[in-house]
């Protein structure tokens, strides 16, 4: 289920793409053919050698860098012509000076691509996200199930292009609310 939607999450990716978030590099096998270099950053460094491997097996040349993008991205000024971030998001510690660096990286015709979990439109759901938030914060490296995904993304000043919102199947409620889109400068 997440790799068909990892897949639908990437295709209108293009050119070289910045992928935020990387993780072990799952991501790598969804690519499209139309992405012809892929810069890969991370705050952490997650089974190194499953990393080397899945690169090194990745039909784009891949430059993978350590950095927390909570801060300023060390890029000029539209760079990319496509930006991804898969369940990502949620552990950003300050994710709204992030997303407005997104857009800053972003080139005016790119496309910033996502698929996160956040929260819930329904209310009763949401007030218990609200409710579970700090202790998902604590047992889940910073993860937050709440943040309203959509709205933190417009709030950057992008704007959104597509927005699909659904529940995973097989999933708690509280951490099954996905968002998965596109958005632009």
């Amino acid at each position: 289920m997440l790799e068909e939607q990892r897949r639908e999450a990437l295709a209108p990716l293009r050119g070289h793409v910045l992928e935020i978030g990387f993780g072990t590099g799952l991501n790598l096998q969804f690519y499209p053919d139309e992405v012809t270099k892929l810069t890969a950053l991370d705050s952490e460094r997650m089974l190194p050698k499953r990393v080397r491997t899945r690169i090194a097996q990745a039909r784009m040349p891949v430059e993978l860098l350590r950095l927390n993008a909570s801060g300023s991205l060390p890029f000029e000024n539209d760079t990319f012509d496509g930006i991804v971030t898969t369940l990502t998001l949620c552990s950003i510690a300050d994710v709204e000076p992030a997303l407005i660096e997104i857009r800053r990286v972003l080139k005016p015709d790119g496309a910033y691509v996502f698929f996160e979990h956040g929260r819930s439109d329904d209310p009763r759901v949401a007030t218990r996200q609200d409710f579970w938030n700090p202790l998902q914060r604590l047992i889940a490296c910073g993860c937050n199930m709440n943040r309203p995904i959509d709205r933190l993304i417009k709030g950057a000043g992008m704007e959104m292009i597509e927005l699909h919102r659904y529940q995973l199947p097989d999933t708690p409620r509280l951490l099954a609310e996905i968002y998965r889109g596109v958005a632009k400068k």
